[in-house]
């Protein structure tokens, strides 16, 4: 697995090539001045304010940078470097080269990424104002309608736009047309109309169709956005006095057959397509006194744990196509685990600690909007107890070892008040309610049995687990339903999984993936877009695109 050909996540401020983060007071500022010829891949150049991989891998650090090691910045404003532009969106030419497996991840990490302001809006009162200062187009303006509010320069030519089905035959990638409709709230009619144009709305009336939230001429735009900026930190709940915490590089170790982390291992399997996830439970004891916690900093074991996990997903997503099955276990000792979910909840209204339950919940939310099939496997030595029991409960099986014979040596799963929606869905939902659609009262019947140990019977009994083989039949019934697995379409599978996971009700971000899921998988392999006469391979070369006219 040689170095060179992997993907890398690691980014850091010091070698930011498109973005710069400037923090005064309660305010930080994130500036996007693309360096043209610092793709993340050769054979293309950002122009416009463009973006690829590696920009937005820029941007999920510097939203890292401000969560942890700025906790009194209270407003995020996210704006321009350049004159008159402010996003030009997802740069065509890096994506009409791409091919389809990097072009749908690539929009699922922008998502992500995206939601992520939306997360740290809602549960961490960190707001965040767009200053569009100029042209904003495309993935642009998605970023845009990720923030709290939008201002736009009115200057007669700057205008927002989504104009990926008349220019390029596809469709916003990032959430945008759902965000229009379901944030926004814009009218059916109008929508349609902005959808279809590619030159935009601007102005007033991009204000009056509810478009944008401000407009401000050039001579007192950042006047007016650092303004309001200044309005929503006053709300925030955000400390006014607090010191950061450094973040420190993911302690990642490559191997030839896989990575290794302090708390997390990852051993791939390439000839049968698997791989085993194994998150460890806390070596020692995990402090639960505050001042501690601050002084562990990135060395806490919730944070480490959840860095290292997120690593490992987009380390697998990214350079690891076709291994289609995930077997996620844990090891170690649950009452450690247990312990630790306690110093986490004990101390929730701690700034940090907000920030760490955030980066485990939205670590959770990644394993269950990936496409790949998971396969809890629960067996001797694990530990599957509270925050990390979620990892049993996100996956599409789980197999539990029973030894009847052994009891004193047979796994047990232990539920703590992390299941009961501390670490809840994109759906807004616990895993426990979208396992139990049928009973929803089901937080009410299961936490009497918070701190119970169930044997894999009575997991089996609770409808905790899918199958609970003896060890008589163990290795053959786990070897036969992953090879089994291993050998099904992946496109199926995706469609599928995709289908059964978010149960029960919807909200903007599943209707986000769901349609991501779908929207990408399909238009992206269509001709019109990507075949040779697609709009997104004439982009740019003056011939229009010859389009099938056939509806289906």
């Amino acid at each position: 697995m040689p170095y060179e050909n992997l993907v890398i996540y690691d980014r850091d401020p010091e070698s930011y090539k498109h973005w710069s983060l400037d923090v005064d007071g309660d305010i930080a500022t994130l500036t996007l001045t693309v360096d043209e010829d610092g793709g993340i891949r050769p054979g293309y150049t950002l122009k416009l304010n463009s973006y690829d991989l590696g920009v937005d891998m820029e941007l999920h650090d510097a939203l890292q940078r401000v969560r942890f090691e700025h906790p009194t910045v209270k407003t995020v404003v996210v704006t321009s470097g350049l004159d008159r532009m402010f996003c030009a969106g997802a740069n065509i030419y890096m994506l009409g080269q791409s091919t389809h497996g990097w072009k749908v991840n690539f929009c699922k990490f922008t998502n992500e990424t995206r939601n992520s302001i939306e997360d740290s809006s809602k549960h961490s009162g960190l707001k965040f104002v767009a200053a569009c200062n100029g042209v904003t187009a495309g993935g642009g303006y998605e970023m845009a309608l990720a923030c709290d509010e939008i201002f736009l320069i009115d200057d007669r030519s700057s205008a927002v736009s989504l104009p990926e089905v008349p220019l390029l035959g596809v469709l916003p990638g990032t959430g945008g047309l759902t965000r229009l409709t379901e944030k926004r709230k814009m009218r059916r009619d109008l929508a349609d109309v902005f959808c279809t144009s590619t030159e935009g709305v601007r102005g007033q009336r991009a204000k009056e169709w509810n478009l944008v939230d401000h407009i401000a001429p050039k001579q007192s735009f950042m006047e007016k956005v650092n303004a309001r900026a200044a309005e929503l930190a006053k709300d925030s709940k955000r400390p006014s006095k607090a010191e950061g915490i450094k973040m420190t590089p993911v302690a990642r170790e490559i191997r030839d057959d896989g990575y290794s982390y302090p708390n997390v291992d990852v051993t791939l399997d390439a000839e049968g397509r698997t791989v085993s996830l194994t998150v460890k439970a806390p070596a020692e004891d995990v402090p639960s006194d505050i001042d501690t916690i601050l002084k562990q900093g990135m060395d806490w074991w919730p944070l480490a744990m959840a860095r290292e996990l997120d690593d490992a997903i987009l380390m697998l997503r990214t350079n690891h196509e076709e291994v289609g099955l995930w077997l996620l276990k844990t090891q170690g000792d649950a009452d450690k685990v247990l312990a630790a979910d306690k110093a986490v909840l004990d101390n929730a209204d701690n700034w940090f600690v907000t920030e760490v339950l955030g980066m485990m919940r939205r670590t959770f939310g990644r394993l269950d909007v990936t496409s790949r099939s998971m396969f809890a496997v629960i067996e001797e030595g694990s530990c599957f107890a509270g925050s990390l029991l979620e990892l049993a409960l996100c996956a599409d099986r789980s197999y539990m070892l029973a030894l009847p014979d052994q009891p004193d040596d047979e796994p047990k799963l232990i539920l703590g008040e992390m299941n009961f929606g501390i670490l809840e869905e994109v759906n807004g939902l616990s895993r426990l309610q979208t396992r139990f659609m049928a009973e929803p009262d089901i937080h009410d019947r299961l936490k009497k049995e918070i701190g119970k140990p169930f044997d894999a019977a009575a997991a089996d009994e609770a409808g905790l687990v899918t199958f609970a083989p003896d060890d008589l039949d163990w290795d053959d019934e786990l070897r036969i339903a992953i090879e089994e697995r291993a050998a099904l379409s992946p496109d199926a599978l995706t469609g599928m999984e995709a289908n059964l996971r978010f149960g029960g009700q919807e909200n903007m971000a599943t209707k986000v993936f769901g349609r991501l899921s779908a929207w990408q998988n399909w238009i992206f392999i269509r001709p019109n877009a990507v075949g040779e006469k697609g709009a997104l391979k004439q982009f740019g070369s003056g011939t229009k695109a010859d389009f099938d006219w056939k509806r289906v």
